[in-house]
């Protein structure tokens, strides 16, 4: 199959869309050709320490949309039972990416719905997962994007993990 410009599509061997295109560090694709930033592996499978300390590096950086690829990657291969929260985890540095982009209203909507995934059964995360930490800063961020506030960039970090377990 062929783009509208001729060249041939990106696909995987199941026929998959796979988009080697390059994307700058807000996850904006960029023309064929450009050197952007590095891409995260489409079929990332790391224990969820190293999934959870390689995101909030990226997010520590700026790279939020970076970040989600890494939290993605975790939710795609983590047990059933965690999958709502790894998902939560990465809407929540979508959200981020979209505050970056100057996209509030589709920052609020994913704030929210990562809110929502992140305190679904409301009992402690694994993996030292900060979640009522986390549902605050997003509750935060909402709010400060409802009034109109443009986040510092300092503001989109938020603390992946427990700080008593970073130690």
């Amino acid at each position: 199959m062929r783009t509208p410009d001729g060249r041939e599509r990106d696909r995987d061997e199941d026929g998959r869309a796979r988009n080697s295109r390059p994307r700058d560090e807000l996850g904006r694709p960029l023309p064929f050709g450009s050197v952007g930033v590095e891409r995260i592996p489409e079929d990332l499978d790391l224990p969820p320490s190293e999934s959870l300390a390689w995101a909030q590096d990226l997010l520590e950086r700026g790279l939020a949309f970076n970040a989600h690829e890494v939290l993605e990657g975790a939710w795609k291969s983590a047990p059933h039972e965690e999958r709502t929260l790894w998902q939560g985890l990465a809407q929540l540095a979508v959200g981020i990416t979209h505050v970056q982009r100057g996209n509030t209203k589709g920052a609020v909507t994913l704030l929210e719905r990562a809110a929502e995934r992140i305190g679904h059964d409301g009992g402690p995360a694994p993996h030292d997962i900060d979640a009522p930490g986390l549902l605050s800063y997003a509750d935060e961020l909402i709010a400060e994007l409802r009034r109109g506030v443009e986040p510092a960039p300092g503001r989109l970090v938020p603390r992946l993990v427990r700080p008593a377990a970073q130690h």
